[in-house]
């Protein structure tokens, strides 16, 4: 209930927005600004490839009426996907570039980086959306080639739950922030889910492959 409540709380602030013209729906460039900035230092900004940990709110840049809120979403949880690989939409993927955990933005995205000529469920044909994002977490995720290698202790080409898991243990422990059995528990159903087509409990170099035409 809280956190619907922040959503709605956020929806009442943009309404205090400008209103668009129809020449912004024409740009095709993502519109960053930058909101927060995280008090320490960066250690690691996102980039292609990396695993993403974030909550992200959109609304219709046309009124500031709200059409997805990741607070009240899947029971609030933040959302984990890989950067730049076609899990969000474009307009995010490029606009989620070189951000830091704690960093918040506001993208103003054009129809064609969001939901384009046919739009998507309570968003409109050719809307420009707006989305206030808020990383928490950035990690080298397990799609670059450098980091299959490592993950694939064995050299059998594939990637078991317990090979991916030791990978990402080690990733937040250098990072300094160690986290609980369930929090991997988590993330690695997320990616097998995504990853292991023919579900048999590993990821293949061909199901691993399926982002490396040229997109890492």
């Amino acid at each position: 209930m809280m956190w619907k409540l922040v959503c709605v709380f956020l929806t009442l602030q943009l309404g205090s927005w400008s209103v668009w013209t129809g020449a912004d729906e024409l740009d095709d460039q993502v519109k960053i600004e930058v909101l927060v900035k995280p008090d320490q230092e960066c250690s690691r900004k996102s980039k292609k490839g990396d695993l993403i940990n974030a909550h992200y709110d959109g609304f219709l840049a046309k009124d500031g009426s709200q059409f997805y809120c990741s607070r009240s979403d899947k029971e609030g949880h933040p959302q984990w996907f890989v950067l730049g690989v076609g899990q969000v939409i474009k307009g995010l993927d490029i606009g989620m570039m070189d951000m830091c955990a704690g960093e918040k933005r506001k993208l103003t995205v054009p129809s064609a980086l969001a939901f384009g000529q046919t739009g998507k469920g309570p968003v409109p044909p050719n809307a420009t959306v707006v989305f206030e994002v808020e990383v928490l977490s950035v990690s080298r995720g397990p799609r670059s080639m450098e980091a299959f290698g490592q993950i694939d202790l064995d050299k059998d080409r594939s990637l078991t739950k317990a090979e991916v898991k030791e990978y990402l243990k080690l990733e937040y422990e250098k990072g300094g922030k160690p986290r609980d059995e369930p929090f991997y528990e988590k993330i690695l159903t997320d990616i097998f889910r995504k990853s292991d087509q023919d579900r048999d409990g590993q990821i293949s170099a061909k199901e691993y492959n399926i982002y490396e035409r040229d997109e890492l």
